[in-house]
Formats: structure tokens, sequence, C-alpha cells
């Protein structure tokens, strides 16, 4: 039927039982999956990840102007990084970064929710913040 109607017999689903064929232009078909993906991509959410760098001494207000920036960040839909970065001998003082990274952790608790707990790499100790979904409103 499909030499007859110069199209090409194309299966559509193989793991069907029975499979699903159907008789049309095999070029037309594969732009039309193309399409498909490139839609399906473009409306895809990208993460978008923010960084904030403490010092392990770093000073309440600075931490209070960092916490707001933070907040911000997840309200957008943005990933937070938040690390301490050790310089020197400052690599010492390993509980005082994590002491912090954990009491930002609390403060944006009710924005966010801890992705992955500080963890030590190098000289920099790194967490990861995700934002809460949204909930529609009615």
């Amino acid at each position: 039927m499909a030499k007859e109607q110069n199209l090409d017999l194309v299966e559509i689903s193989p793991k069907a039982d029975p499979p699903v064929c159907k008789i049309i232009d095999y070029s037309k078909f594969k732009y039309e999956q193309k399409k498909k993906q490139k839609e399906i991509k473009a409306n895809a959410q990208k993460t978008v990840i923010k960084e904030i760098r403490f010092g392990p001494n770093t000073e309440e207000h600075d931490f209070n102007f960092k916490l707001k920036h933070a907040m911000n960040f997840l309200d957008d839909g943005a990933k937070v990084k938040a690390y301490v970065h050790f310089v020197g001998r400052s690599i010492v003082f390993k509980e005082r970064g994590e002491i912090l990274l954990l009491k930002f952790a609390q403060a944006l608790e009710e924005y966010g929710k801890v992705e992955q707990m500080p963890k030590l790499e190098g000289k920099r100790m790194t967490m990861f913040i995700a934002p809460k979904p949204k909930t529609k409103k009615k």
C-alpha cells in the first residue's frame, strides 16, 4: 500500500503489541520528531546555581546581608551554593565554617531545603540548597 502511494511504511511504536506502523513520508516524520524534541527542550526548566561565599570569620552583618541575597535567589527558583573559603592558616577553623553553613541552612529553612550537607573539599567547605517548590494558589 505504501509503494502504491509513493510513501514509506514507518514504525511508530515498536514496543507496542502489535507494533504500530503508519504510511507517511519518512523525511516529514523525522522533521516532526526533531521539532517535538526541540519544543520539549525549550520548555525544560533550566537550573541556575548562585554562589555565596563566606570566610570562616564572617561577621553577623555580612552574614545577614548574604542571607537576604540567598532568600531572593531561592524565591526566584535558583539553587544556592554556599561555601566557606579557607585562606592560609584559617583551615584550622573548620568547625567555624561548618557552624556558619549550618546556621545559614537553618535561616533558609522556609525558603529551601538542604540538598547537600557541608562537605570539605580542599580549601572549600560547600553546601547546596534547593528552592522549595512553589504551591499554586487557587
